[in-house]
């Protein structure tokens, strides 16, 4: 009897000792104690308060995106646009160039070895600092789509056939666009460069302002010379943007979602971007402004009569 009393103990020492050991209760039928601080718990539990949460949020479109920050943070300091460059206090300047990108993955081990090259002895080669920026912008398929219209309502003689292949051209093309946002990258190099006032002697402070920009664009040209030269050679043909083309980066920069709509050619084809309602014309334009009111005093006084306001016209002809 004793035998049998010390096998059962021991027997249910193991037990207690298995059930302890795999952290089950050791009445099979009590559940678990879900214990507060079990990570893996945890995780389920905050994969599930994600799940409803997200069921809540509206979902946000890629056209939400904010691309202006980044931008400001490559000019904390911008004063304004003088001379094709962006100037920023204490007399720095910074110069943009485009830099078109090429097909380097369809090129064959020789040409990629020489578009390598290429970029490798420009960086090797410069002695000052650069920055590269990159922006994303949507595609605007807007030129190719009023170039086929304007083909479609010029060309009389297009057969039933080439004019529905046109319009259903068109119709594909603004629903490619129009389907998802779709993206085309533009690269950019950034030139920068600060004046030392202390080596330009002058006497004048307006003549001093006139050399401190000469001096800068001078030398910002030079370096992007120097890389136009160097990329030459792999194909990556290298553009200098002047003021209207840093105004357009700036544009789609801080207006990405409207630019697709509010296109920045259309802004300066309305002349928006003009300081005052007359905006800058063309010599032949303003020349044919001139000789129509000249037309116009002239058969004003060959009629006699009283002419009012012949002396602001005189001066209007005379400032023009």
């Amino acid at each position: 009897m004793i035998d049998v009393l010390v096998f059962g103990a021991i027997g249910l020492a193991l037990y207690i000792l298995s059930r302890v050991m795999l952290k089950e209760p050791i009445f099979p039928w009590k559940e678990n104690k879900v214990i507060a601080n079990d990570i893996s718990l945890n995780k389920k539990f905050n994969q599930k308060n994600k799940k409803k949460n997200n069921k809540k949020d509206t979902v946000k479109s890629p056209l939400d995106e904010e691309e202006a920050a980044p931008f400001r943070l490559l000019f904390p300091d911008i004063i304004g646009f003088d001379g094709h460059m962006i100037r920023r206090v204490n007399n720095e300047f910074s110069m943009l160039a485009e830099v078109e990108p090429v097909n380097y993955y369809l090129r064959d081990h020789e040409e990629q070895e020489i578009i390598d090259s290429a970029f490798e002895t420009w960086v090797a080669a410069n002695k000052y600092d650069v920055r590269i920026y990159m922006q994303n912008r949507f595609v605007d398929l807007s030129e190719a789509v009023e170039e086929i219209q304007r083909t479609l309502r010029s060309q009389e003689d297009l057969n039933q056939e080439a004019r529905e292949f046109g319009e259903n051209m068109v119709r594909e093309l603004l629903y490619w666009q129009n389907a998802e946002p779709r993206f085309e990258a533009r690269r950019f190099v950034i030139f920068d460069y600060r004046v030392d006032v202390k080596e330009i002697k002058v006497e004048d402070e307006e003549e001093l302002e006139e050399r401190i920009i000469d001096k800068a664009f001078n030398e910002l040209h030079r370096r992007i010379q120097a890389a136009r030269q160097h990329l030459r050679s792999g194909e990556m043909e290298v553009k200098m943007l002047s003021t209207d083309g840093i105004v357009e980066l700036c544009y789609y920069s801080f207006n990405r979602k409207r630019a697709l709509k509010n296109r920045y050619k259309d802004v300066e084809n309305h002349e928006q971007l003009s300081l005052y309602v007359t905006a800058d014309q063309t010599p032949k334009r303003i020349a044919l402004v001139k000789g129509g009111l000249e037309k116009y005093v002239q058969n004003e006084k060959d009629a006699g009569g009283n002419i009012t306001g012949n002396e602001n016209k005189e001066k209007l002809l005379q400032t023009t």
